[in-house]
């Protein structure tokens, strides 16, 4: 509701408390919080033309913030247009004739059959869910996350202020069309790709909003409605989803404790999608000799692969020093996807394919058609926080991190979680855990949510649901140290509690059930 200069006057303190609800201390800066807030209501009408704003000193006592804090924001408002100051009369908004109108209320007779005009239905493929406020939870072990603490603020801020002077953003700031910033194309192939053994040339790196993005214009790229495409199962949800809209000959390819087995169903397939590094969901390291012979496979029966290296970079263990499958490719056949989200955070949302250069070059304007390219200044940004150094030293502290948590839940799985047996392959961020026939992990998420604890049921990851159903993940990668034990100890009671009610119930929902189909 509009306010008028009366109610302000009548009600200051619920008139404005109420504005201002959305006051977080521990967000941003409190002096752009007020300053938004008051935009905000400027903008839409609820602070009409010409209200009387009350006293910084008064609505600092208010909001409960300091006086400067409210006298930054006015000062830094009437300077933008949008508040005017009156000489002994006050502050007041500013009259504007660009003030938002309210939106026509919408007919529901007139409005169409949305659901008769999709082409397809993305909302109807089963999903990854997870909880928007999970740091809302004390003890998330979640995997893709990552953990504040643990992000090197000071030495972004230092590369954002590099990057943020005129000259600078005069290069930052062009529309590059369909190029990427050429000095983050410099840092992946002197620095970063050097880690995986892969050397890289000109023209071979295209920089991309995040994996999935990369994943996404691969299917397109090579992917058609009769194309066979071997994936993983268990494999990652989104690319299963990707490629299930894409082609009618989905290949769901034979893996043992190794990975992926160059078997006959990956001979048959034209292009594969693997996660060597770390299989999504299990863990798995693909050993070199596997490795070699997918390669060799590949090779013989005409097959591409794209390896998906998704959590690279982070280990100190002994599989960084395996080679990646795109370091061994001497028959230009593996176009390779790499990512930021997982070593540094995943709002960053920057990731990259390397592949021969007439892969290259599709993609490029494919991507043209997309959104002409990635938001250049986050690439130039990355591109100097890399030269100055600070990556490398990131993925030391954070590796190091990474090794102390996952040593200190192995120690502790065997007494928390007796029934269960658990997997992580070196360098791994998560860990795979098999519960007892009994547990039914979609309720054990449940269960767990209740009790502040956030974990991923493993049927999402299968092509069959049901034979995933006694499966979780447990990610490490967003949970403080401290908080590994108490929640660990909470979960294995969860855990056990699970169990026993999948054994009552159990029999029963079996005789009601069908056998479920083969997902192979």
């Amino acid at each position: 509701m509009r306010l008028s200069k009366q109610n302000l006057r009548l009600q200051p303190d619920l008139t404005w408390r109420r504005l201002f609800g959305g006051i977080d201390h521990e967000g941003q800066a409190l002096t752009l919080q007020v300053r938004r807030m008051i935009v905000r209501a400027v903008e839409t009408g609820v602070l009409g033309a010409h209200a009387r704003l009350p006293s910084s000193r008064q609505l600092a006592a208010d909001l409960g913030i300091g006086r400067n804090t409210v006298t930054a924001a006015y000062q830094q408002l009437i300077y933008e247009g949008v508040l005017v100051s009156r000489e002994r009369s006050g502050i007041f908004a500013a009259a504007s004739a660009d003030r938002l109108a309210p939106a026509p209320a919408a007919s529901a007779e007139s409005a169409p059959d949305w659901s008769s005009r999709f082409a397809m239905q993305p909302s109807r493929l089963p999903q990854i869910c997870k909880p928007r406020d999970w740091r809302a939870h004390p003890y998330p072990f979640l995997f893709g996350q990552y953990d504040p603490g643990l992000f090197p603020t000071n030495d972004w801020r230092e590369a954002v202020r590099a990057t943020s002077s005129v000259q600078e953003i005069q290069v930052w700031a062009s529309d590059m069309i369909d190029d990427d910033d050429p000095d983050l194309s410099e840092q992946l192939r002197l620095q970063v790709l050097p880690r995986r053994g892969i050397i890289a040339a000109r023209g071979e790196i295209i920089v991309t909003i995040g994996s999935q993005q990369a994943l996404s214009m691969l299917v397109q790229l090579l992917v058609g409605r009769d194309t066979p495409v071997g994936l993983e199962d268990p494999g990652y949800p989104d690319l299963r989803n990707m490629v299930q809209l894409a082609t009618r000959k989905p290949v769901f390819l034979a893996s043992d404790h190794q990975g992926v087995l160059p078997d006959e169903r990956f001979a048959r397939s034209r292009v594969a999608f693997l996660t060597a590094g770390h299989q999504c969901p299990t863990t798995t390291v693909m050993p070199l000799e596997r490795r070699q012979a997918l390669l060799d496979a590949a090779m013989l029966h005409d097959v591409l692969i794209v390896e998906d290296d998704y959590d690279a970079d982070l280990s100190i263990e002994a599989d960084s020093a395996i080679a990646s499958l795109k370091s061994l490719d001497s028959a230009s056949r593996v176009i390779y996807v790499g990512s930021f989200s997982k070593v540094l955070a995943p709002g960053l949302r920057i990731g990259y394919v390397v592949a021969p250069k007439p892969v290259i070059d599709e993609l490029r304007v494919l991507r043209r058609l997309m959104l002409r390219h990635p938001p250049t200044n986050n690439q130039r940004t990355l591109a100097t926080f890399i030269a100055l150094g600070h990556h490398r030293q990131h993925l030391a502290r954070a590796g190091k991190a990474m090794l102390e948590r996952a040593q200190l839940i192995e120690r502790l799985l065997p007494v928390a979680m007796p029934s269960c047996r658990f997997s992580r392959g070196a360098g791994s961020t998560s860990l795979w855990i098999e519960g007892p026939p009994e547990l039914d992990s979609r309720l054990l998420v449940e269960m767990a949510r209740a009790q502040g604890i956030l974990i991923e049921a493993g049927d999402i990851f299968f092509s069959n649901p049901a034979l995933g159903r006694r499966f979780f993940r447990l990610g490490f990668s967003s949970i403080a140290t401290h908080r590994i034990e108490p929640g660990l100890m909470l979960l294995g009671a969860v855990v056990e509690d699970c169990c026993r009610r999948g054994r009552v119930f159990r029999p029963m929902a079996e005789k009601a059930e069908s056998p479920p189909p083969s997902g192979a």
